[in-house]
């Protein structure tokens, strides 16, 4: 029998998930070294991650470029006890019991390396706030 309390689950959601997503995914499972189940998964899923977004973040250290966008399914949503959208709307299923928060953030796609590294930024803060709400420690 496992008295291990289970780890927190967290899936992050936007549309193309090729960007934000991707990112914030990233960083959690950079951040808490497996402390956390994460996903990530977007309503309408782009072919690739975006470049600059995987260029952002091997300049601070982070590859992403194995990465894939994969479609949101409400079995993710429902494996998942905090969902954090950026950007999908009413795309995301909503369920009862599950945690929902919205980052409000912009859109890397079509955007310099510069707007990326000011999201990225952004998105860095708000995982490590994250972090100390739900796995601290």
């Amino acid at each position: 029998m496992n008295d291990r309390p289970s780890r927190p689950s967290v899936l992050f959601v936007c549309v193309h998930n090729a960007g934000r997503s991707q990112m914030a995914a990233a960083f959690l499972e950079h951040l808490v070294g497996g402390r956390v189940d994460v996903r990530s998964a977007g309503s309408a899923p782009a072919a690739t991650v975006n470049p600059a977004v995987v260029d952002a973040m091997r300049e601070i250290g982070i590859d992403i470029s194995a990465g894939t966008p994969k479609i949101l399914t409400a079995q993710a949503v429902q494996a998942s006890d905090v969902v954090i959208t950026m950007g999908c709307g009413d795309a995301c299923p909503v369920f009862p019991g599950k945690r929902y928060l919205d980052w409000q953030l912009d859109d890397p796609a079509g955007q310099g390396i510069d707007a990326v590294r000011t999201i990225r930024d952004a998105i860095e803060a708000l995982v490590r706030a994250l972090i100390s709400e739900i796995a601290p420690g």
